[in-house]
């Protein structure tokens, strides 16, 4: 599948231009989900509430989400998609058309992988999570996904003190790059994340993930990669999770809007978290809805024509219906930026002086 083109997120509009587009481009939500929350297991104190499935079991309950508008599903490689299963998730595509948008590498769970993958310090780890990653980018390219998650769960450190920080990023960029050399043309999505399962991650908000794509773009240097990138398109953008974002004390719209200036927006996932504490993945908008509503308000002004991807935790829920609630409130809340007043929104940022308390109407408005 060829690269969707990502350099017009970072358009500049000028006043009159942003409230023409304001008006009229409307945010497509187009919802994937991830098949590893479709059973999900047991956390560190308790063990799991639902039954193991398979994954032809979880592809049979994917195949009824159709109905709820998804369009895509997420999984990991080699655990839930591999060069054996792949033919159940091109039997869901041709069923019902949810495609297999993303094969993420699995590079956290393994007990290999206890120091790190892809910036172990141990040779033989390293190589394992490079080659699993090469695997995952070609299974990506061969079957037509759209772009390759990267979560770097377990790459970090425990004690700031002592860690070498200059080879720890540089050996993850190094080995990042040297798996997209192997596989040119595919679209990586890091995704940032402040710390769990490694105490501290090693791309902890979004700037850090801004600057990691940077970096191992320097490092390509297949010639296809580097003509992708000569012609302004990136190779290294982000997926950033709402979660992750609320988890570093990040305002969800500032740190999309600064993914979208960079052209690098890949990929969103969508779910709820308070400030801070522990990876929740609750049902979209049930906490701090107004970053949610914010957020949807910056990809809209900016253009954002991307999946939004639904990762959640339901353990105490049928993941249907978690599913269900999110996308419909993801829809709602989109409905209501539509209708609102963006002339006024934009006149109350450019002449502060002239609207002070018209933006607090037009919030007193949207939350009745």
């Amino acid at each position: 599948m060829a690269l969707r083109k990502l350099s017009e997120q970072a358009k500049i509009r000028k006043k009159d231009e942003l409230i023409e587009h304001l008006y009229k481009f409307h945010l497509k939500i187009k919802p994937s989900v991830g098949i590893w929350y479709f059973a999900p297991g047991g956390g560190r104190f308790h063990d799991r509430y639902v039954p193991e499935e398979t994954i032809e079991e979880r592809l049979e309950r994917a195949l009824k989400m159709a109905s709820l508008g998804v369009a895509g599903i997420e999984a990991h490689y080699p655990n839930e998609v591999n060069e054996e299963n792949i033919h159940l998730y091109k039997k869901l595509e041709k069923e019902c058309g949810i495609r297999l948008i993303t094969i993420i590498p699995n590079l956290f769970w393994d007990a290999d992988f206890e120091f790190g993958s892809l910036s172990n310090p141990l040779s033989g780890p390293r190589k394992k999570a490079i080659d699993r990653l090469k695997q995952a980018l070609l299974m990506n390219k061969k079957y037509g996904c759209e772009f390759c998650v990267i979560w770097p769960g377990i790459d970090g450190y425990t004690y700031p003190l002592g860690t070498n920080f200059y080879e720890m990023w540089g050996l993850f960029e190094q080995g990042v790059a040297d798996a997209m050399d192997k596989a040119p043309g595919v679209r990586v999505a890091l995704e940032p994340k402040p710390y769990e399962p490694a105490p501290n991650n090693i791309y902890r908000n979004t700037a850090d993930g801004l600057l990691a794509g940077l970096d191992i773009e320097k490092r390509l240097k297949n010639p296809k990669n580097r003509k992708i990138l000569d012609q302004g398109e990136c190779l290294v953008g982000l997926n950033p999770e709402i979660g992750h974002i609320r988890m570093g004390f990040e305002e969800v719209a500032y740190a999309l809007a600064r993914v979208l200036r960079k052209g690098r927006l890949v990929h969103t996932h969508w779910n709820s978290q308070p400030l801070g504490n522990y990876d929740q993945d609750l049902d979209v908008g049930v906490v701090a809805p107004e970053q949610a509503l914010a957020g949807l308000y910056v990809l809209k002004a900016y253009g954002y024509q991307e999946f939004f991807g639904i990762d959640l935790n339901p353990e105490r829920l049928p993941v249907e219906t978690a599913v269900e609630v999110s996308i419909e409130l993801l829809n709602l809340f989109n409905e209501k930026i539509n209708r609102l007043p963006h002339e006024e929104i934009v006149n109350a940022y450019f002449y502060p002086d002239q609207n002070r308390g018209k933006l607090e109407k037009i919030l007193l408005k949207l939350y009745r």
